[in-house]
């Protein structure tokens, strides 16, 4: 009999912003989290909590994380990763905001060190790779990936 995996989704808000000719996306630094520590990931992205559905989320992590306040019509999906690990499976769902109130600012700094504005075509090299794999993908207009991470607890 096959052992079943219980799937974890998670939300990633791509905010985004002109600066002239280029994009920035707005990114932050971890911390103190156990994952991917000292590294930049999308800023206010979370887990989905039981009863939540992946929008509500993004709507939640913008505002208890940057202290953003985003109206679920202003969420737009843009991309569906998948990823696979030795232990986990994800469903990481991500989301364009359109439009928010407020001015992103850090609300846990025990998790998070810094907000950045990172050029989205030219991104750091410090972003998690999973991460970078789907902003890649965003920009060609892909809707879904898949990530194996063999040997990693994701």
């Amino acid at each position: 009999m096959s052992e079943h995996f219980k799937a974890f989704s998670a939300v990633f808000p791509i905010i985004l912003k002109s600066d002239g000719n280029n994009k920035k996306i707005l990114l932050h630094r971890r911390q103190n989290t156990g994952y991917q520590d000292g590294k930049l990931d999308i800023a206010a992205s979370g887990h989905v909590d039981k009863g939540e559905t992946a929008i509500s989320a993004a709507v939640r992590e913008c505002k208890e994380e940057i202290g953003i306040d985003v109206k679920p019509d202003d969420l737009n999906f843009v991309h569906l990763q998948h990823r696979l690990s030795d232990d986990r499976i994800y469903y990481d769902i991500y989301f364009v905001v359109g439009e928010f109130e407020g001015k992103p600012t850090i609300m846990e700094s025990e998790k998070c060190l810094e907000l950045v504005w990172c050029d989205l075509d030219t991104l750091p090299d410090d972003v998690i790779e999973c991460r970078r794999m789907v902003l890649e993908e965003y920009s060609k207009g892909n809707y879904y990936s898949e990530r194996i991470e063999k040997g990693e607890h994701i």
